[in-house]
């Protein structure tokens, strides 16, 4: 058998080794059903919820992936909304065309007017690095 035969034979040994995880059950609700299921869930994801349900105490509890990298959740809420709220990516985009073609007049009301983009933009770039754990530093 040839090298890479026998490294095929390996790989294929070694994932039939390892204890695959079955498939995802599915199950579809009315729409009743499901705000029902919701409702008593409280808060709780409904996954969890309808294991606990149907299981009772032999419910075995679902490994966690992980943290959420999101530390701030109220300082990740008001980027979303300043983002949500802004026509910030437009108004860039018009900028740099103005700036390329040499049309952008620089009054001091433009200058006044990109310092205070400058200012928005530093701000959600703090309120995004608090929401995610980091300490924001200095910036523009």
């Amino acid at each position: 058998m040839s090298a890479l035969g026998r490294k095929f034979n390996a790989i294929a040994a070694d994932k039939a080794a390892k204890p695959k995880y079955p498939p995802p059950f599915s199950l579809r609700l009315a729409h009743e059903e499901r705000a029902r299921l919701e409702a008593e869930a409280a808060g709780e994801p409904l996954g969890a919820y309808v294991r606990k349900r149907l299981l009772g105490d032999a419910a075995v509890p679902r490994k966690r992936r992980g943290n959420s990298p999101v530390k701030d959740a109220e300082a990740l809420g008001r980027v979303m909304g300043a983002l949500g709220q802004s026509r910030l990516s437009a108004n860039l985009n018009q900028l740099a065309k103005a700036v390329n073609t040499g049309s952008l007049p620089v009054t001091p009301e433009t200058e006044a007017d990109l310092k205070d983009a400058c200012r928005a933009v530093t701000a959600m770039r703090d309120d995004l690095l608090r929401a995610l754990g980091k300490s924001p530093g200095g910036g523009p």
